[in-house]
């Protein structure tokens, strides 16, 4: 595979993780009693995620135009990882972040339909907070599934405020968010708010924080903002701010100060002693690369360490972690689960065994140097070589080695000096596919009849694909391309009963028909000239005529518990030509 990939519960039963077999280390018992004997009571944690941000892009890294203050004040009071890494896109580090185990294993390999969404029997860091006597809270981008079960509210969070799919804009949120003012899902009801995206998440974070203060109830926040990933949006000050790349930069140096804000509220709250405070970016910089990448090589989607090498800063002011200090252990994104849990001593749950290992030795300083490890960056296809990492080594691809202590940009492939080591490291990772290999193959599918998504929305982001390319359509500029685009989704039948099924020609809420025109940001899309839908479920086919005034076909289809058919439409015009699938249906039990 080239090196620049193309774009595109907690369990009811807690030994169920057949999954998870393999492990590569990890402690299991508690931290706390490593550090300040004065920490009599649990934690609070705030995990703060950006979206395509990456190490170079912060001015305490030293890019030379980017003011980001805020954050420089955090970098002076934080232990920071140097040598820490993660998937180089954002769903696989997504699902490894929230599971601890590789993205090829819980289920989150890539941006396609069936590898975008956490096993339903992996638990999530969520579900272990919750077991552990937390409450828990998630605002900004999920990305790690949009139907039932892989919702942030099917997944252990007690309070999701989150926009859909990879992000504002795209094709499954709400069709006219831009940013600014836009609707939103909150505990699964869609309401809209007031303000710029990244203000919202905060507002909405803090709100909840305070009342868990209240109630005394200790939390887990986590924060994934969706900037600075695309469309790049910001209010115009800030894009005038920089005279390369102003909206990308823009929107970092925006983020800036609701870290500013948040500061101020854990001050005022008092909240600040007692909590531990993660930021971090979920892979390489999307835009920033040609203005300053720290000396590396590559971005987001490279297996080079600029695709994957992020910033990882940590604090806890009552455990004495709140003076610079600087780790250059080699490190990555699944050993947050299991450090997390040792430094608030939450018991993991019976029968997992992570792929991360935890940091909290190293964290408390009761440890130095973590014992000898060697990890792998891959994601997408199980055979690609990806890279692995050891200490210093980096094999990439297979057949490129780099030292980065001596070449940190990786431009000197130096593989014919040491066979030796990249034969381990090749060795390494051949054993390494084997044990991930049971897992090829496993698609997840979208349950229906659910009490808690009484109506589920079926988008084009989520097909099968059967006409049209490789990946699902997930983007407003994809429904502008020639050609037919069709697909199928996968589901389960949580239960028995008659259900209505929907295809509309645009999204619901624009109330447009079939053969109208609409505009998503700079998007001017022209309709369809329907006359007659087709759906196929499982074994049964049915047709409905409509035209192109009209806004959707209605059908009408008795399913079973437990039956996995396959959901597809096909619209025709009036000489019956074919015009591909519908982008959007909802499903709804009667």
């Amino acid at each position: 595979m080239p090196n620049n990939i193309s774009r595109r519960h907690f369990l009811k039963k807690a030994g169920a993780v057949s999954l998870l077999s393999v492990s590569v280390g990890g402690c299991a018992q508690s931290m706390l009693n490593s550090f300040d004997k004065s920490i009599d009571s649990k934690p609070n944690v705030i995990f703060i995620l950006t979206d395509d941000q990456g190490y170079g892009d912060l001015a305490c890294h030293g890019h030379p135009t980017l003011k980001t203050p805020n954050i420089d004040k955090l970098y002076a009071e934080c232990t920071r990882f140097t040598d820490f890494h993660v998937a180089p896109q954002c769903i696989p580090t997504r699902g490894e972040l929230m599971t601890g185990t590789h993205c090829l294993r819980n289920g989150t390999g890539y941006l396609l339909p069936g590898l975008s969404e956490i096993r339903p029997q992996i638990p999530t860091i969520g579900e272990m907070f919750k077991a552990g006597g937390y409450t828990t809270g998630q605002f900004g981008k999920w990305h790690l599934g949009d139907n039932h079960p892989y919702r942030p509210q099917d997944r252990g969070f007690d309070e999701t405020v989150h926009h859909a799919s990879w992000g504002i804009a795209s094709l499954m949120d709400y069709w006219d968010n831009d940013y600014f003012d836009d609707t939103y899902e909150h505990n699964g009801t869609l309401e809209k708010y007031n303000g710029y995206c990244t203000d919202v998440f905060f507002n909405e974070a803090m709100k909840w924080m305070t009342k868990q203060q209240e109630k005394g109830k200790p939390f887990f926040c986590y924060i994934p903002v969706n900037v600075p990933h695309g469309p790049l949006l910001v209010a115009e000050k800030y894009e005038r701010m920089y005279e390369e790349e102003g909206a990308f930069l823009g929107m970092i140096t925006q983020f800036d100060e609701n870290m500013g804000r948040m500061e101020q509220f854990l001050n005022k709250t008092g909240l600040k002693e007692n909590t531990i405070f993660i930021y971090m970016t979920d892979n390489g910089s999307c835009c920033g690369t040609e203005v300053y990448n720290a000396g590396m090589r590559g971005g987001k989607n490279s297996y080079y360490d600029g695709g994957h090498r992020v910033p990882f800063f940590f604090r806890w002011p009552a455990a004495g972690i709140n003076k610079p200090r600087d780790i250059d252990e080699l490190a990555q994104g699944m050993d947050l689960v299991p450090t997390l849990l040792d430094l608030c001593n939450i018991e993991r749950p019976a029968g997992v065994k992570f792929d991360g290992i935890s940091l909290a030795g190293l964290i408390s300083g009761k440890e130095t140097k973590l014992a000898d490890r060697k990890i792998v960056i891959q994601i997408y296809d199980f055979k690609d070589p990806g890279t692995v990492m050891w200490n210093k080594w980096r094999l990439v691809n297979g057949d490129e080695l780099y030292n980065i202590t001596e070449d940190a940009g990786q431009r000197r492939n130096i593989i014919d000096k040491h066979p030796d080591i990249a034969k381990e490291l090749r060795e390494y990772h051949a054993r390494w596919t084997e044990r991930m290999s049971s897992f090829e193959g496993l698609k997840s599918v979208i349950n229906i009849g659910v009490d808690t998504e009484p109506t589920t929305f079926l988008c084009s982001a989520h097909w099968f694909v059967t006409h049209g390319g490789q990946w699902g359509v997930d983007e407003w500029e994809q429904v502008g391309m020639p050609g037919v685009k069709n697909g199928y989704w996968l589901l389960h039948v949580e239960e028995t009963g008659r259900y209505k099924v929907e295809a509309y020609g645009w999204p619901k809420q624009s109330g447009a028909a079939f053969g109208d025109r609409l505009q998503s940001l700079d998007e001017k899309l022209g309709g369809r000239k329907v006359s007659s839908v087709k759906l196929i479920v499982g074994a049964k086919e049915m047709t409905a005529k409509t035209s192109p005034r009209e806004t959707n076909a209605t059908f009408t289809i008795n399913l079973k518990k437990g039956d996995k058919p396959r959901l597809q439409t096909f619209l025709y015009d009036k000489n019956g030509k074919d015009l591909g699938g519908s982008y959007f249906v909802y499903v709804t039990k009667l």
